[in-house]
C-alpha cells in the first residue's frame, strides 16, 4: 500500500515536500512515480524513479526534487519556486522495477490516494 503526506497551502515561490510511504517490502525496488491532476484534467507526469534515476516531466523540471530512501520505504518529492498552476492531487505510485512507460499513468500498479496541494498566487 502507498500513502502520501504533505497535503499543504502555499504561498507562489514557496516550498513543500510530498512524502510516500510504501508498506511491504515488494515495493522496495519498484519504479516510483509521482503525478498530479487537476478536476477535469488528465493526470500529468511529474516524477519518477527508477532503479536509482530519476526522471521528470517538462513542468517539473528545475523545480522539483524526486528522492528515495530504501531503507525508510519512502519517496520524496521537493517541490520549490511553487506557481499557482502546481496546484493540483498529487499521486504516488509503484510499479515494475524495469518499467519502460515510466511517464504513463498505466504502467503503475499501485497508487495513493491523493494529497492536495494548493498554492496561492
Amino acid at each position: 500500500q502507498l500513502q502520501a503526506f504533505g497535503e499543504g497551502l502555499v504561498q507562489a515561490g514557496g516550498s513543500l515536500r510530498l512524502s510516500c510511504a510504501a508498506s511491504g517490502d515488494t515495493f522496495t525496488w519498484f519504479t516510483m512515480g509521482w503525478f498530479r491532476q487537476v478536476p477535469g484534467g488528465e493526470r500529468e507526469f511529474v516524477a519518477a524513479i527508477r532503479r536509482g534515476t530519476t526522471y521528470y516531466g517538462e513542468s517539473a523540471k528545475g523545480r522539483f526534487t524526486a528522492s528515495r530512501d530504501v531503507a525508510k520505504n519512502t519517496v520524496d518529492l521537493q517541490m520549490d519556486s511553487l506557481k499557482p498552476e502546481d496546484t493540483a492531487v498529487y499521486y504516488c505510485a509503484a510499479g515494475s522495477p524495469i518499467l519502460s512507460s515510466l511517464r504513463q499513468e498505466a504502467g503503475y500498479r499501485h497508487w495513493g490516494p491523493g494529497t492536495l496541494v494548493t498554492v496561492s498566487s
